[in-house]
């Protein structure tokens, strides 16, 4: 199925709060928080980004780290933790770490990007989806091509899915055998580049790639209005952004946001 068929990418241009906008001055220090995701919401953001793991028990949080120690007052890796104890954490020293369902339920017009971190999240979140009747309002990613053909099985064509890394591979090195065969996904959710700077993935190239598959581009982090505006003239189709501050300003200027 083409992008435009699922009504997640309904937007004209879709900006997405990383992590519910943690370079948002307001926001700095409870990344991934119910607070965090509420100031981008107030800026008028309806695309946030996520990221999920299940703890010991089966609980799917919305957290980025596989441990607590980076971002919270607590320790430990969540997969080896019950949500009794994860639930005690703050981020920050003063933000309760979120389900899932609780962001599901607290931003009932929100739709949000969820990169599979962890094998363990992979039945939770299709089990979240389904309780939330949320399939219109989640595309799912995921580092892992494995996992994110694992969440395709339960699935199916239900839920809007980025394109894994094998495919961006191809469609990014691939130049003589693009038009082959698109990869399965309706997004390419890639950074500029990969290793420090060093290596390319996005390219005009790519961008006409994933056009003609009936495909979009979003790009992410970008936090600097220079290359936000870059990209657009590029012609991406959105961004992923932490000062979501910042890129709402630029995407008002070139009349793209809605």
């Amino acid at each position: 199925m083409r992008a435009r068929d699922y009504p997640y990418f309904s937007p004209r241009f879709i900006a997405a709060a990383h992590r519910g906008g943690s370079g948002l001055p307001a926001n700095r220090g409870i990344e991934n928080s119910a607070r965090a995701f509420a100031n981008a919401a107030a800026l008028g953001y309806r695309h946030f980004e996520t990221d999920v793991h299940a703890t010991l028990d089966g609980t799917l949080v919305a957290f980025h780290d596989a441990t607590l120690d980076r971002v919270t007052d607590g320790h430990g890796t969540i997969g080896h933790l019950p949500w009794a104890q994860v639930r005690r954490a703050r981020i920050g020293g003063r933000e309760p770490i979120p389900t899932l369902d609780e962001l599901l339920e607290t931003f009932p017009h929100a739709r949000f990007n969820i990169d599979i971190k962890a094998r363990a999240a992979i039945v939770p979140l299709w089990e979240t989806i389904l309780r939330h009747d949320a399939f219109d309002r989640v595309c799912v990613a995921s580092f892992s091509g494995s996992r994110l053909s694992a969440f395709r099985r339960l699935s199916g064509t239900r839920v809007a899915t980025a394109v894994g890394p094998l495919g961006v591979s191809w469609t990014a090195y691939g130049v003589g055998i693009r038009s082959i065969r698109a990869p399965r996904g309706q997004a390419y959710q890639i950074p500029e580049r990969y290793l420090g700077e060093r290596v390319p993935v996005l390219s005009r190239g790519l961008i006409n790639a994933a056009h003609a598959a009936g495909q979009l581009v979003h790009v992410w982090t970008i936090d600097d209005p220079d290359d936000m505006a870059r990209l657009i003239a590029l012609g991406v189709d959105g961004l992923v952004s932490d000062r979501i501050d910042v890129l709402k300003d630029v995407l008002v200027t070139h009349g793209l946001w809605d």
